[in-house]
């Protein structure tokens, strides 16, 4: 999917959320326990109920991976199922890879051949040839972890490096890169007022928003400091969304917190 097209959609939505599809079996009702792959169908129960109210869905992969074989199946059933039904979302593997150019490479080709997905999240840590791989693909986008929401993003994310913070150096060395305009990039929405600096130096790029919701970033902070005239973001929430029951009615709920947050949505977009 090209960036034109997701503008499109936020448009035709009024809205551009993401909801994350984080599946733990300890957290989904107790009747999906019974059918025969629980982790797809939650998941289809809250694509169904949700599809016409966001325009991204991101799984985070570890989700999957850690129940093995039967859960990357039901990865690639979910993939398989959006892409089939509504092509015009968009979808995120939050996979955080980055590795040695040819590693790279493979993981590339398993989430934007294989699987199916529009994006995948990168780790930048290793440099240039870690990412390259990714942005030689074309109408796929390479989100870079920037600025995450994390409380250990202090660590190393905002040391001085010559008197510029870390994440800086990455978002300006990153805008070197062949094919950089396939970037986007993760700002945790718990660092808004980060934001207003980011944009001086990445003032186009789409950028991915966790923390919205459960990790208590505030929508309206995002917006003010970080939205461009594209409109320029992915705001995502994943539990206070899909784990908004664990009753029957599940994807009903999950619809109406989905609601509450493209109402506010499109009442900035009609501000702007």
């Amino acid at each position: 999917m090209t960036t034109t097209q997701l503008i499109e959609q936020i448009h035709t939505k009024q809205s551009f959320l993401c909801i994350g599809l984080d599946v733990d079996l300890n957290k989904i009702p107790k009747h999906l326990l019974d059918t025969e792959d629980p982790i797809f169908e939650f998941n289809k129960a809250i694509i169904d109920a949700t599809h016409h109210l966001c325009v991204a869905y991101k799984p985070n992969t570890a989700f999957y991976e850690a129940y093995g074989i039967k859960g990357w199946q039901a990865l690639e059933k979910t993939i398989k199922y959006l892409n089939a039904n509504h092509p015009e979302i968009y979808t995120i593997a939050d996979a955080k890879r980055g590795d040695i150019g040819n590693t790279s490479s493979m993981y590339a080709k398993a989430f934007f051949e294989d699987l199916g997905f529009d994006s995948v999240t990168v780790a930048p840590y290793m440099g240039k040839d870690s990412v390259e791989p990714f942005l030689a693909f074309k109408d796929k986008h390479t989100i870079l972890l920037a600025l995450t929401s994390n409380k250990g993003a202090f660590d190393f994310q905002t040391l001085n490096v010559d008197h510029r913070e870390l994440y800086k150096r990455v978002l300006e060395t990153s805008k070197t890169w062949t094919n950089s305009e396939h970037l986007m990039y993760v700002v945790g929405a718990t660092k808004a007022e980060y934001l207003a600096e980011i944009r001086e130096i990445i003032p186009e790029s789409f950028l991915l928003v966790p923390g919205v919701g459960a990790q208590g970033g505030n929508l309206q902070d995002v917006c003010k400091y970080g939205m461009t005239d594209n409109i320029g973001l992915l705001i995502n929430s994943s539990r206070g969304i899909i784990y908004a029951s664990q009753a029957e009615d599940f994807a009903e709920a999950s619809a109406a917190k989905a609601l509450e947050l493209q109402v506010q949505m499109k009442a900035i977009l009609a501000s702007t």
